[in-house]
């Protein structure tokens, strides 16, 4: 072994050393972020937050915000005895005054043949004389929707959804049409044909898929719909897919990129809308409901609707719908969706749905996300400034520091009972995360927060800087054994500003989808702020605005582990060198040594 071997590798030791441990640089902007890798998914001109059937409750429904209702348009309601008939008290032009006074667009759901007009079961048969053209007399189903759409689109009904779920089977709870995937691609079909011949302004809305039940249905649906001869020049007769999705969150954004995928195979590229989704809570001690699967409090109702809005846009879905205002003629124990309960008091929901169209109203696509092990967040682009959607996606409680945009934040629990103005130190928030409540598994994420920054500059999301997963300090586990109902919600969110080499966000890639959930049915009737002190220990609660570091958090919980981080690192760095050093000159002197004695 020479001594110019032993230099050579021994500096090439050190350099490895210092590659290390020393802080790294930038980082790339959003790479492999599937949100910023595709163009908006629409032109900006769509209602994005929506809740099914605002129109039993307006008032609330305008207090909400929301900038869509959908109501059920039954076939055999409206034509009960025959194509003549015409039963307008079935929909109440109170209701549709009521939406436009408000500016909610209304989304009309076709479906429910009458017996009269099918050779099948009732409502769930297919129309007689589907295949007939859509001008024959004998076409009942062009018949039916040519009288809604010249009825209503003068009463400001333009969206229409063509049936419901079909690709629940016969003998399924919840099934719905009896016909072949072909027969709906036939039923589509000729209710665009015929609302397009009505209505220039009608947007066509394909049946609610809720996956569970044929994982293959879209597949199929688009297969046929692609090898139609008159398909490519009628932009296959709609124009935009329905999705239902309910109970584990996460599946919002599984489910919302795979159907992305099944559009690709197809060379498709329409807009996904979510027009179903909640997790009904049956813990709640007012409207208690017996469950085999799924125990969902009050809270993490409300934290699921706030997760699936930043998880749905983050995956690039253009609408997005709460499963439903109000649940009508209910029996009690019934399973309750409604953000308000039967009797019309409000749950937590309410209020959690209320606060996220406050925080993410008039955002513009692309919507920065990261995906952690621990954690989810969320950047989206508004015209004030940014909002940033945060929570924690296991027991445990997170700490992590947040980079900064503005001087200042606001940070705002899910219900929005709490909001505590931030300052930024060294260009760093730190935000406490509260843990999930886990029952076995973690559906639903921990109490989501908002981190809303005001700021005139136009930055870009990609700019934003991630949150570096390995700042992130795991504290106590938020208890799981018992689920218990409580009035209010909790929702501690503690903040505070650390320094940190500068960083550049680079998100992680989506998941694939992979289904684990059960198929659940979607039917319904017709019928004060207070500041943080700039100190490093310095800590604010979305739910306890001041409180002061406990000394027995861990060392990098200080407003200066980032320095103390880069200090280890430094320290370690030339610990290494002077040991190596050491070696090296013991090293020479012993072959100096050995050549004299030679």
């Amino acid at each position: 072994m020479t001594l110019k071997f032993i230099l050579r590798n021994s500096l090439l030791f050190l350099l490895l050393i210092g590659t290390l441990v020393l802080p790294t640089g930038e980082s790339s902007a959003q790479e492999g972020n599937p949100s910023l890798e595709t163009s908006a998914p629409d032109d900006g001109n769509v209602p994005r937050f929506g809740i099914v059937e605002a129109f039993w409750k307006p008032e609330e429904s305008a207090e909400l915000g929301v900038d869509w209702d959908r109501i059920l348009f039954y076939w055999n309601e409206l034509q009960p005895a025959g194509p003549d008939d015409w039963n307008t008290l079935h929909v109440l032009e109170e209701w549709l005054d009521d939406a436009r006074a408000e500016n909610r667009e209304v989304m009309g759901l076709l479906k429910n043949t009458p017996p009269w007009a099918t050779d099948a079961e009732p409502f769930s048969g297919v129309p007689r004389g589907l295949y007939l053209p859509v001008d024959d007399p004998g076409n009942l189903w062009a018949g039916y929707v040519r009288k809604v759409v010249q009825y209503y689109a003068p009463l400001g009904v333009h969206h229409w959804i063509i049936w419901n779920e079909p690709e629940i089977e016969v003998g399924v709870y919840g099934h719905e049409f009896s016909g072949s995937t072909r027969d709906y691609y036939q039923l589509l079909k000729v209710a665009s044909q015929v609302a397009r011949e009505h209505d220039p302004e009608v947007m066509i809305h394909l049946a609610g898929w809720s996956y569970w039940h044929d994982p293959n249905w879209l597949a199929q649906f688009l297969s046929i719909a692609t090898s139609d001869p008159e398909g490519a020049a009628n932009d296959y007769f709609f124009d935009a897919i329905t999705l239902h999705i309910y109970f584990r969150v996460e599946t919002v954004e599984e489910l919302v990129q795979e159907t992305w995928e099944i559009q690709r195979r197809y060379g498709l590229r329409k807009p996904i809308w979510i027009n179903e989704t909640n997790a009904s809570p049956n813990l709640d001690a007012l409207w208690p409901v017996e469950r085999p699967n799924f125990q969902v409090t009050l809270e993490q109702q409300a934290w699921y609707v706030v997760q699936a809005h930043a998880l749905g846009f983050g995956a690039n879905a253009s609408s997005i719908g709460v499963y439903k205002l109000l649940d009508i003629l209910l029996p009690p124990g019934g399973e309750s969706f409604g953000i308000l309960r039967p009797d019309g008091s409000r749950r937590p929901a309410f209020d959690a749905y209320k606060t996220t169209i406050r925080y993410l109203k008039d955002f513009t696509f692309p919507v920065g996300r990261q995906q952690e092990k621990d954690f989810y967040s969320f950047a989206f682009k508004r015209p004030e400034g940014f909002t940033r959607v945060l929570w924690a996606r296991n027991s445990n409680d997170q700490f992590l520091k947040v980079p900064a945009i503005a001087d200042e934040a606001r940070l705002i629990s899910a219900l929005g009972d709490s909001e505590t103005t931030l300052r930024a130190y060294r260009g760093y928030y730190r935000i406490r995360l509260r843990g999930a409540l886990c029952n076995p598994a973690c559906d639903i994420g921990g109490a989501p927060v908002f981190l809303v920054e005001a700021t005139n500059a136009d930055l870009p999301v990609e700019s934003i800087s991630l949150i570096l997963p390995e700042d992130s300090i795991l504290a106590t586990p938020t208890p799981t054994a018992a689920v218990t109902e409580a009035a209010t919600i909790d929702v501690p969110a503690t903040v505070e500003v650390t320094p940190q080499p500068s960083q550049t966000l680079t998100a992680t890639p989506a998941p694939s989808a992979t289904p684990t959930i059960e198929p659940t049915a979607t039917e319904s009737p017709t019928l004060t702020a207070t500041s943080i002190a700039e100190t490093d220990s310095a800590i604010a609660d979305a739910d306890q605005p001041t409180l002061a570091a406990p000394s027995s958090s861990p060392p990098d919980m200080s407003g200066s582990s980032a320095d103390s981080d880069s200090s280890v690192a430094s320290w370690l760095f030339i610990g290494t060198a002077v040991l190596l050093g050491g070696f090296l000159v013991a090293l020479l002197y012993r072959q100096r040594h050995s050549q004299n004695h030679s």
